[in-house]
């Protein structure tokens, strides 16, 4: 007979087992051994119906292709640049996929990004050794200019973004920045009120921190309306979308 051994939003630790039984599928941070389902990082359990998950509470990012990540210019090579993306793992722009303007071979790459420049830019190809492409083709995806870059865990950018968008925009209505979350765990921000940026980036700290309590969208609510004096909406994105791109 299966059986249950954990509970949703519950810490699990590696090797712990999760459930018994055929009835529950592993998913991505577990593992089957026998009739058992198996922990296989630190994190957090997510029970969805029969599927059992874990998010891991820490890690580096992987590269995915899809995301939208924001990474640095660390090199500039004959053919493209290769960005740094918060990854144990670099990535490429070549000049074909870096401007809809045509680049000549030969050309100054340093007028088009220059080392140390931060780019919003989305990853096109993952080979099987991490090698990585991106592309600057794409609403919304370009050089950023002014702000500041700080860098969030990975594994917690869902959590910041909100379901469908509605945690990052409560954070944008409250204190008028502009904020880019990157897949990769790198967020820009940007505001004509230094303390409204201020407050923007520990809010954002304060998702990081408690992403694995619950009501936290109502706490984080409380929280702005108490510094701002202001009435927040919580709004959704039609779409759904989980993924920060727009400021």
């Amino acid at each position: 007979m299966s059986e249950l051994k954990t509970e949703n939003r519950a810490i699990a630790v590696p090797g712990e087992i999760l459930a018994t039984g055929m009835d529950f599928l592993p998913s991505y941070g577990t593992y089957r051994f026998g009739e058992n389902i198996v922990a296989k990082v630190t994190g957090l359990v997510t029970v969805d119906g029969k599927v059992i998950k874990i998010t891991p509470l820490s890690g580096r990012y992987l590269p995915k292709r899809g995301d939208t990540i924001i990474a640095q210019v660390t090199e500039i090579l004959a053919s493209g640049w290769r960005l740094d993306m918060n990854s144990a793992y670099t990535a490429m722009l070549s000049m074909r996929d870096a401007s809809s303007e045509f680049i000549d071979k030969g050309a100054d790459l340093s007028r088009f990004f220059n080392i140390g420049d931060y780019v919003i830019t989305k990853i096109v190809n993952v080979t099987s050794q991490k090698l990585t492409d991106v592309t600057m083709r794409g609403p919304g995806l370009r050089k950023l200019r002014g702000g500041r870059i700080f860098d969030v865990n990975t594994n917690k950018v869902p959590r910041i973004i909100g379901k469908g968008g509605s945690m990052v925009s409560m954070i944008k209505q409250a204190t008028g920045c502009k904020i880019l979350v990157g897949q990769n765990g790198l967020v820009w921000l940007s505001g004509e009120d230094p303390k409204m940026e201020l407050l923007a980036q520990k809010t954002i700290k304060m998702i990081e921190r408690d992403a694995h309590l619950s009501g936290l969208t109502d706490k984080v609510k409380e929280y702005l309306e108490k510094e701002t004096g202001n009435t927040i909406e919580v709004k959704e994105r039609t779409n759904g979308s989980d993924k920060e791109g727009d400021e």
